[in-house]
């Protein structure tokens, strides 16, 4: 107990809805990939589970090694490392592995292992955003000097990201608008960029629909199809994802199935990355649902606490973005499985099974809790001289 007061610092809220989260993913990753493991492992249903727990727990450990230093460093590495990753989106693009019509990943030479390079982008800009507006704090009313900058970077990363991974970028970019409207960037200017921005994504939408095209474009269409004439109550064909999915909430019931029962994980597609919450609902019922909905929201309720408690702009516009950009991806994946949203990429942070994104997703919750730690410490530091 005692090396854990020493060497786990910061919320302890957040410490567990980690470990809780953590535990839920390596259930629902070794009940989901016994499909994958019988084509590719020749049955070894535990390969997977071992591997995914090995990732995970280095993640963890990177995510304890971020939360032991002082947020206020990652200041300058900020600055640095967002032309890095415009350079890794754009390489990507270009020369990435293909895989379902998208180059998202670039293969690592040597090892083989493949790089979710949107991953290490997503990072980088929300820290590059937050530094720029604790900076300019003085002349944040400025159009020239604060917001045309930082738009420029927002722009730019999320355009580079949003030919292979359009959910990404729409996410990054929601959760660019509301780091800088805490950032006290004028409303009129953040009105006139969402404006732009609905009007660009209809005009998208609308080129698309009216293309015979195939490959990615051609994939979204089919998508965005479906799902407006869904919206709309048409009676439309459902794609083959969404049946099954569906099959599995139903067959979840109030309570479950119970771990390790599924049956929807041998027809579901990706049910350890993009349904793995349909599977967690088939196996654990509604009360699994709401237990992961709650987690989610708790650990929006204690990042707020945190900016509300952190006297330096940058740990609270950190805080805020990396928090907010977690868990509204975790609402999409949720909602991608009960048919709320079209099919989407986005994984479920911490739980679906993945490489890069644990990774970058601990380093996340490691700068929060750097944030907690640091206004925890100053607090008492304040009460201890009074």
């Amino acid at each position: 107990m005692e090396w854990i007061r020493r060497n786990i610092k910061g919320d302890p809220v957040i410490w567990l809805v980690v470990a809780i989260l953590s535990l839920f993913g390596i259930l629902a990753v070794y009940s989901s990939t016994g499909t994958l493991a019988y084509v590719k492992q020749s049955g070894n249903a535990e390969f997977y589970v071992i591997k995914h727990t090995m990732i995970l727990l280095a993640s963890l450990f990177l995510m304890w090694m971020a939360h032991l230093v002082d947020f206020r460093y990652y200041s300058r590495p900020a600055q640095l490392i967002i032309y890095p990753a415009m350079a890794l989106l754009a390489y990507t693009l270009v020369f990435g592995s293909n895989i379902n019509a998208a180059s998202r990943w670039v293969t690592i030479p040597v090892i083989g292992t493949s790089f979710q390079t949107s991953d290490l982008a997503k990072l980088a800009l929300i820290l590059y955003v937050a530094r720029f507006l604790s900076k300019q704090q003085d002349k944040i009313k400025s159009f020239r000097s604060s917001f045309l900058p930082v738009l420029v970077h927002i722009v730019v990363v999320c355009g580079l990201i949003a030919p292979a991974d359009l959910s990404t970028a729409s996410v990054l970019f929601a959760t660019c608008l509301l780091v800088l409207f805490i950032g006290r960037i004028p409303m009129k200017y953040l009105m006139a960029l969402t404006g732009t921005g609905i009007v660009g994504l209809t005009l998208m939408i609308v080129v698309i629909l009216n293309l015979n095209v195939e490959g990615r474009v051609g994939t979204w269409k089919e998508r965005i199809e479906d799902y407006v004439e869904f919206a709309q109550g048409k009676e439309v064909e459902e794609s083959y994802q969404n049946q099954q999915a569906k099959i599995a909430i139903a067959q979840g019931g109030l309570i479950g199935k119970g771990p390790g029962k599924s049956t929807q994980r041998n027809f579901l597609p990706s049910p350890y990355a993009d349904f793995i919450y349909a599977i967690i609902i088939e196996e654990y019922g509604v009360l699994g649902a709401v237990i992961l909905i709650l987690l989610y929201l708790v650990l929006l309720w204690r990042t707020v606490k945190i900016v509300i408690r952190t006297p330096q702009a940058f740990g609270a516009f950190l805080a805020v973005g990396l928090s907010f950009s977690l868990v509204i991806q975790a609402f999409i994946n949720m909602g991608v499985a009960v048919h709320i949203f079209p099919v989407t990429g986005l994984p479920m942070p911490l739980v679906s099974m993945g490489g890069t994104s644990l990774f970058f997703t601990s380093i996340a919750f490691g700068v929060i809790l750097s944030v907690s730690r640091n206004s925890e410490e100053e607090n008492n530091s304040e009460n201890d001289e009074e």
